[in-house]
Parts: C-alpha cells; structure tokens; sequence
C-alpha cells in the first residue's frame, strides 16, 4: 500500500474576509473531492485570510500511480482556482 500526500499552500491577494476565504476554499476541496476521490481539508492557517493551506492525501497500490494522482490533483487544484500556488510538498509512503 502506498499513501500519496500532499500540503498544498494557495495565495488569494483578492480576498479581504475570512469569509470569501471560506468560499475559496469550500468551493476547491468540493470539487477536488469530486473528481478525484480523494481526503483534502484545510490543514493550516485558517485564521489567515489570504493563504490557504490544503492538504490531500490517496491510497494505491503503486508508488508511480500514487505520484501520478499527487500530481494531476496539484495541476487541476491550479486550473480551478484565481488563487496562486505558492508551495507544495508531497511525500509517499510505502507500508
């Protein structure tokens, strides 16, 4: 079994209230969920109304399909939001 995870840190410059910070991010982890299946939250500074902290994690059976879906997960994360990644640190772990 392999876990893929990933923190993903998103800068939203736009947002003024942690308000519109919640749509922000309710409306990305819904639809990352969606598509692909997957555990993500908001893992981080929540009181901080323009960064947003997301982490995800996946389960397979391979560690290069397992780094596959870390990396399309990222990449749509990116498409489907006006928010800027500016960090993301992935690890595997293998049990």
């Amino acid at each position: 079994m392999v876990i893929g995870s990933c923190i993903a840190v998103f800068r939203a410059e736009w947002v003024g209230s942690l308000k519109e910070k919640r749509m922000v991010v309710k409306s990305l982890t819904e639809k990352t969920r969606h598509k692909f299946n997957v555990s993500v939250a908001e893992v981080d500074t929540q009181d901080t109304h323009q960064i947003c902290t997301i982490g995800f994690a996946c389960v397979s059976n391979e560690s290069r399909h397992a780094d596959s879906m870390v990396g399309n997960i990222l990449d749509f994360m990116e498409k489907n939001t006006e928010a800027e990644l500016i960090s993301a640190q992935t690890e595997l772990i293998s049990l």
